[in-house]
């Protein structure tokens, strides 16, 4: 039988080619934490305007748009598993920054909150697709680094959305600058239609190619006998609950207690937070794909080593006095705590079939988002609140200080994760 000539031309891609699509995926994940982020960068004059909480902001920023982001994911990435996941890919990026130019016109806190769920229900339809994709580009061995650098989209998205969002609040307003973030996306999904390609399923894996598509239970039903792979979920979810719940109130700390503007804040918080985002992340695909072809566990290893690293010097940013020294602390603490993703989102893959790929990241992502951008900003918020009565303008860095300590959590969910690795790999081997 016969290969269709659009597979056999999918099986050799070029290099460049390959390098292209990466770009293009990256730049689809970058344009998912602009439209994310810009709400962190904004929530001051916005809170100013709307009169809200604390608790409100964490919940527009995290766990409303979590909720949506996670529910929707699962179903989305079913269909990923089944059909043209670049089509997937190219119709999120539309919705979710067409919603992001909504944003602009909420004239209450009710609209934005309505807005803000619907860019999580577009951006929900990035991520998982992009990695199956991603994982039928690149053979095993080069995968932890390419998703690694596909995941530098991160930070790329989180230093344009604080550097364009501080300048464009500081001059046009809070509206204007959600407006200008979101309309290019929508153009930006149409070209992914034309121009980006869909590579083969399982292209790596020639072995599982004509197996029946696996659904959402048979994956939950693999998955539940792979502890290694529910560890290093935890493992993800407590570290970007520390991301997620510090980062998103990092803005205002500096605005409340440093006394920055609002485009100052911007432009340090994209240099800190984008620029050792995006080098951590590469370091830790680079380093556990160097490591690992040795030991696998090293792809668990290198995250929970850098995640304990950048422990104790957070809590430094926290209390010194000396902005720019904390900054630089700062900076150095988020690289070592971002070498998470890459090798873990390379760990999931190789623990399941090709088919299940789309499925497993979207599980990952629940447990991810639900804990760390669901909960993460909105106990910080809460706690902030709650501790207002007795610390005043310390109650948000008291805060931040509670959350940070849930570190410890990731790091032994990292080591647990390591200890079940070679057990549950040679499962899939069998």
């Amino acid at each position: 039988m016969h290969e269709p000539a659009e597979q056999r031309s999918a099986r050799d891609f070029s290099p460049a080619y390959k390098r292209f699509a990466l770009a293009m995926l990256t730049l689809v994940y970058a344009l998912n934490f602009i439209d994310r982020q810009i709400l962190v960068i904004l929530q001051e004059p916005i809170k100013a305007e709307m009169g809200l909480s604390d608790a409100q902001l964490g919940l527009l920023s995290g766990f409303a748009f979590a909720v949506i982001y996670v529910t929707a994911g699962i179903p989305i990435a079913y269909w990923a598993d089944r059909g043209n996941r670049r089509n997937v890919v190219s119709l999120a990026v539309a919705v979710w920054s067409g919603m992001t130019a909504l944003s602009g016109m909420a004239q209450n806190f009710l609209q934005l909150l309505l807005a803000r769920i619907g860019v999580g229900l577009g951006e929900a339809g990035g991520s998982p697709p992009a990695h199956s994709m991603i994982s039928d580009y690149y053979p095993p061995a080069q995968r932890a680094t390419a998703l690694s650098i596909y995941s530098t989209g991160i930070y790329a998205g989180i230093l344009l959305g604080f550097l364009f969002g501080g300048m464009l609040a500081e001059s046009f307003g809070w509206r204007t600058a959600f407006m200008v973030v979101g309309v290019p996306g929508v153009l930006f999904g149409l070209f992914l239609r034309f121009f980006l390609k869909e590579p083969v399923r399982g292209r790596w894996e020639p072995e599982q190619a004509g197996r029946p598509k696996p659904g959402i239970q048979q994956t939950l039903a693999l998955l539940r006998d792979r502890p290694c792979f529910w560890y290093l979920s935890l493992g993800c979810a407590f570290t970007s609950y520390v991301s997620y719940g510090n980062g998103n109130f990092m803005p205002s700390f500096l605005i409340r207690n440093h006394d920055m503007s609002i485009a100052e804040v911007g432009a340090v918080m994209a240099a800190v937070a984008g620029v050792s985002g995006a080098i951590g992340t590469f370091l830790g695909g680079y380093l556990s794909d160097r490591l690992g072809s040795r030991d696998m566990r090293w792809y668990l290893w290198v995250p929970m080593i850098g995640t304990a690293l950048g422990y104790l010097p957070y809590h430094y940013m926290l209390f010194t006095g000396h902005t720019y020294a904390g900054l630089g602390v700062l900076f150095f603490a988020l690289v070592l705590m971002t070498f998470y993703l890459g090798p873990c989102i390379a760990i999931a893959h190789a623990l399941v079939p090709a088919g299940m790929r789309a499925l497993t990241s979207a599980i990952l992502f629940f447990v991810l988002n639900m804990i760390g951008l669901g909960l993460g900003p909105l106990v910080t918020g809460l706690v902030s609140d709650l501790l207002r009565s007795a610390y005043g303008p310390d109650a948000l860095r008291y805060s931040m200080l509670i959350t940070t300590q849930v570190t410890l959590l990731a790091i032994a969910m990292f080591a647990l994760a390591a200890k079940h690795l070679s057990a549950d790999l040679a499962k899939q081997r069998v």
